[in-house]
């Protein structure tokens, strides 16, 4: 059953603008908790961008910033995220978005 969905959610995605084909194939499908996508600003105009929330190391707030460090192994190959925010508040808003996310994935 979950293999047909995948099928009727990919024809869907690809009729749709590219845009809207990534949100669609990715809202449409559950996660499990070795692949939880969630979505950041991207780095470069016109592109989107998601980190798996099951290599999280740890997440950071600071102010008016919430930084996502992922991803590393040995050597310090890991990765992060810095987003800034208008206010603390948002910065916690979005901390409680991935939380949501990590739990519904489960």
């Amino acid at each position: 059953m979950a293999a047909l969905r995948f099928v009727v959610v990919l024809c869907a995605a690809l009729a749709a603008p590219l845009s809207v084909r990534a949100e669609t194939a990715l809202s449409g499908l559950t996660g499990s908790s070795s692949f939880c996508l969630f979505q950041v600003p991207a780095e470069e105009p016109g592109k989107q961008r998601w980190i798996n929330l099951g290599i999280v190391q740890y997440v950071e707030t600071g102010g008016k910033e919430l930084r996502i460090v992922y991803g590393g192994g040995n050597f310090g190959s890991g990765n992060e995220v810095r987003i800034a925010f208008a206010s603390a508040e948002e910065a916690l808003a979005q901390l409680e978005r991935m939380r949501q996310t990590a739990a519904a994935c489960r």
